[in-house]
């Protein structure tokens, strides 16, 4: 929840009007930050399931940790053109999952206004080609170096 707290500070005057995550593990900050931001949540599913519309955005995802490619999947009734979206993730390495979730916005014509993150991996450079391209990246701590035995935090 306290994360949720920071993430509503960084964004508060932000107009975002819904959040976006993927399943499973970045739902649970997303609804920290929904909680005190008030919007709903909306997460992508990894995988086809009986409860999501045939009528929906998807976007092809190559997962870095995991080695595996999906399809993220949003029912096209929970996003729209009017909402400004913010996307929440535990975590970002290359930013692939980010990258697939903005294409969904995009396909929905709906507004990006930034990415909160609770742990970035900074040595991996998905954040900062994100922010390259001017999209606001902010994470609650960035790892700049790991080794089995420690780790560098970027100020």
């Amino acid at each position: 929840m306290e994360m949720g707290k920071e993430i509503y500070e960084l964004y508060k005057d932000a107009g975002v009007t819904k959040i976006l995550t993927i399943e499973t593990s970045g739902i649970p900050i997303a609804f920290a930050a929904a909680h005190y931001m008030n919007v709903p949540v909306v997460f992508a599913k990894k995988n086809k399931s009986e409860n999501i519309s045939p009528d929906s955005f998807r976007s092809t995802v190559t997962s870095y940790t995991r080695k595996n490619v999906y399809d993220a999947i949003v029912s096209r009734e929970f996003l729209h053109s009017d909402d400004n979206v913010l996307i929440i993730d535990d975590f970002l390495a290359m930013g692939n999952a980010i990258n697939g979730l903005i294409d969904i916005i995009g396909q929905a014509g709906a507004n990006l206004v930034g990415c909160a993150i609770a742990i970035e991996k900074g040595f991996q450079g998905g954040g900062d080609m994100l922010r390259e391209k001017g999209i606001r990246v902010e994470s609650l701590a960035i790892v700049e170096n790991m080794t089995e035995d420690s780790l560098t935090f970027r100020k």
